[in-house]
């Protein structure tokens, strides 16, 4: 499993951005796009004590570019040849656009998100404080990877007192995911997770898990105003939706799940790999949207582990997540660890027989 941050910069900086945020339902008619000749492009919103300009990072301005359908190449190409052109698209859209109002979430002064009002606000500072607590009293509960990136929150816990023997020697351990997104990238998810004692490796189970999603009833502002929102303004059954995570922690490390869990693993064991390792790889890669350098790096841990099973394509993926440099990234190849598990008897020998 890759690793991530420490517990105490997380808390510190969850903190910190809980005081540093600011969220705005912003009429189309009261912004508008200046970007520069540098290709950064920036919203200009006429608040209450005058015009705030917020550049936008480019999660943003790809949000932006969906809110006003315009093609995210053609935005790319304005926006680094032609950045005149861009504020004109932009500047003319919002303008037909007038009627409608977006949620706009700046953090330090810089637009982090372009977003419908209908986007409901389920946010890292609350969701951790409701839930750090749980995660702490999983029997021999390990914080084994924590992480908040651009676009996600990452909690990893795994409780080393819930474990079994797969093969001897090879040991695994019952583990949680907790994830969070506050800028679209995702819905908020608990999911149960296996963690590999012997090569640290991180196997995330999607489809035993709980989601929710960040839609909720549009927020409101006057046709004339921008309205700034603050923290007590979220929508107070919030708390709900943060007491059934508490709920499905339990669930996703509970015995009965984990042994499941296990046992899904024991079975890969007895799928031999009949087919090609490199065109195994080939169809994994075309199922699951693998470049050329992942494909190369899951084939080699593939060969290097000389376990030409399923088992061993498993841990192939999940091995090589600890080499991504990019933590969303790699959360993505433990996902698609779990995936793996997930495949049906005539999934595993299309794969397994390729040629």
């Amino acid at each position: 499993m890759k690793t991530g941050r420490s517990l105490t910069y997380l808390a510190t900086e969850l903190e910190r951005q809980a005081a540093a945020k600011k969220d705005l339902v912003v009429p189309a008619k009261r912004m508008h796009s200046v970007t520069h000749a540098s290709g950064q492009c920036h919203v200009v919103v006429d608040e209450a004590g005058g015009a705030v300009r917020y550049p936008l990072n480019d999660l943003a301005c790809g949000q932006l570019a969906k809110r006003l359908d315009i093609p995210l190449s053609y935005f790319k190409r304005m926006r680094a040849d032609y950045p005149e052109l861009l504020d004109q698209n932009i500047n003319g859209w919002l303008k037909l656009n007038a009627p409608d109002s977006y949620l706009l979430r700046t953090l330090d002064g810089r637009a982090r998100a372009f977003l419908s009002t209908r986007y409901r606000r389920l946010d890292n500072f609350e969701l951790a404080k409701s839930v750090l607590p749980i995660l702490q009293q999983l029997p021999g509960a390990r914080f084994e990877s924590v992480e908040l990136t651009e676009a996600k929150l990452y909690l990893k816990v795994v409780s080393a007192k819930t474990t079994c023997e797969v093969a001897p020697g090879d040991v695994l351990q019952a583990g949680v995911i907790v994830s969070n997104s506050e800028v679209g990238c995702g819905t908020l998810r608990v999911e149960p997770l296996l963690y590999r004692l012997v090569c640290s490796n991180g196997l995330i189970v999607c489809d035993r898990s709980m989601r929710k999603n960040h839609a909720g009833r549009a927020l409101v502002a006057d046709d004339d105003a921008v309205l700034v929102f603050k923290d007590d303004t979220l929508e107070a059954d919030d708390k709900a939706v943060f007491l059934k995570v508490r709920d499905m922690v339990q669930a996703a490390v509970s015995e009965t799940t984990f042994e499941l869990l296990s046992e899904k693993m024991r079975k890969t064991m007895g799928i031999p790999l009949r087919g090609n390792p490199v065109k195994v790889v080939e169809v994994l890669a075309n199922r699951y949207a693998l470049n050329e350098a992942e494909c190369a790096g899951v084939l080699r841990h593939l060969i290097e582990e000389r376990d030409l099973t399923g088992y061993g394509l498993v841990n192939a993926v999940t091995g090589y997540s600890q080499e991504v440099d990019d933590y969303d990234r790699a959360t993505e190849f433990e996902e698609i660890g779990g995936k793996l598990l997930a495949l049906s008897q005539g999934e595993w020998q299309q794969l397994a027989e390729a040629a």
